[in-house]
């Protein structure tokens, strides 16, 4: 009988530290949940409304911005990824010091012309971009770099004037950088058109580069989460994706 006890407590001695161990993974997986709970619940109620009220008290017009453009028959278009701080000539100025020129405008004649220059790999400088739509209009600007000898290729900005003023008494330019890739056929609509570059990241940091080397802007502030949707289509059915993160870069004064 002590034999058998005896053995009994030797097993039970045997069986205990993997039930111990068990308990202290149990325990261990439920503080990891809820530090993770709580680090949510810090960011997304406390951390960000506080860096998006500290935001729209330094940039009004960050408070209610658009995300994303739209076509003229309400598709969504590009989205915003760049606004710059400035007067209308310091914008101007300071794309044109960059070596990025005004587009022309849409016109039968423009269209037909880029169309030539495209087939014959003629070089286009100014040649026009489509519209698109931001605060129930087309853009106010829009600049171009060409890459190559055609049309074909080119970066290019869209810019839109928001209607609310920095402290400084400047407007803020919402912008749309992408890449035009090569020209073909819309996804959505079968017209001719040009396809954009998936990385609208690359548009948004090359434009601020040259701004940079150019000597025009006098600061950059990042904002997180600014683009909430990381990825989607454009209204010709070009993919897109993004960090999310809007750079307001204020140029310098003239």
């Amino acid at each position: 009988m002590s034999q058998s006890r005896h053995t009994g407590d030797a097993q039970r001695a045997v069986d205990s530290p993997p039930a111990a161990s068990s308990f202290h993974a149990r325990h261990s997986l439920l503080w990891l949940m809820m530090t993770l709970i709580a680090a949510y619940v810090v960011v997304a109620y406390l951390a960000l409304p506080t860096a998006w009220r500290v935001m729209s008290r330094r940039h009004p017009a960050l408070s209610d911005a658009p995300r994303i453009t739209r076509t003229k028959s309400g598709i969504h278009g590009d989205p915003l990824n760049i606004s710059l701080v400035a007067t209308e000539a310091e914008l101007h100025h300071g794309l044109l010091a960059a070596d990025w020129s005004p587009a022309d405008a849409l016109t039968m004649e423009s269209s037909l012309r880029i169309a030539a220059d495209t087939v014959f790999r003629r070089s286009y400088t100014d040649a026009p971009v489509s519209s698109l739509y931001l605060y129930g209009r087309k853009q106010d600007f829009a600049f171009e770099q060409p890459e190559g000898s055609d049309p074909r290729k080119r970066h290019h900005v869209r810019f839109w004037k928001s209607d609310k003023l920095e402290a400084d008494g400047r407007p803020l330019w919402m912008g749309a950088a992408t890449f035009d890739s090569h020209v073909g056929l819309s996804h959505t609509t079968g017209q001719i058109t040009h396809h954009i570059g998936p990385d609208v990241d690359a548009e948004r940091d090359k434009l601020l580069g040259d701004l940079e080397r150019a000597g025009r802007l006098a600061e950059v502030e990042w904002y997180d989460g600014f683009q909430t949707k990381r990825q989607g289509d454009n209204g010709g059915g070009d993919r897109w994706f993004t960090d999310g993160r809007l750079p307001v870069g204020v140029l310098k004064r003239e």
